[in-house]
């Protein structure tokens, strides 16, 4: 399985951002995705995830009501709709796959990383 995020950018406080990863494999259309992001000196945190049937979500608190995600099983790819943007949301975002039907928050949990995309807010 590869994971090829893309989507990140400049863009200023209150603006969107719409995140997109793309996967190879065949366990996409089965497998939990997830979202987390890191900033400069700070540990990996999750953002949001989206179970296989691409209903069921869980996002962070920091996140709610602002970030979105969701999934289109046919083309293999996971979005982050990212609205009302603050400065504290600059981070390099990460999409992780998890062979599991259950969500999870934990980093470790996910096997499967792309290589992150950097978001930058400012003020």
């Amino acid at each position: 399985v590869q994971l090829q995020a893309s989507g990140g950018g400049l863009v200023q406080a209150g603006g969107s951002l719409r995140l997109s990863c793309a996967a190879s494999g065949r366990t996409f259309s089965y497998a939990v995705m997830g979202w987390f992001r890191q900033a400069p000196g700070s540990e990996r945190e999750f953002v949001a995830a989206i179970k296989s049937n691409g209903v069921t979500t869980s996002s962070a608190d920091s996140v709610k009501g602002r970030f979105t995600v969701s999934r289109d099983n046919a083309k293999n790819t996971v979005y982050l709709q990212m609205n009302s943007l603050k400065p504290e949301d600059t981070a390099v975002y990460y999409c992780a796959l998890r062979n599991s039907g259950m969500m999870s928050t934990t980093p470790s949990h996910y096997f499967y990383w792309g290589q992150g995309t950097l978001v930058t807010v400012s003020r």
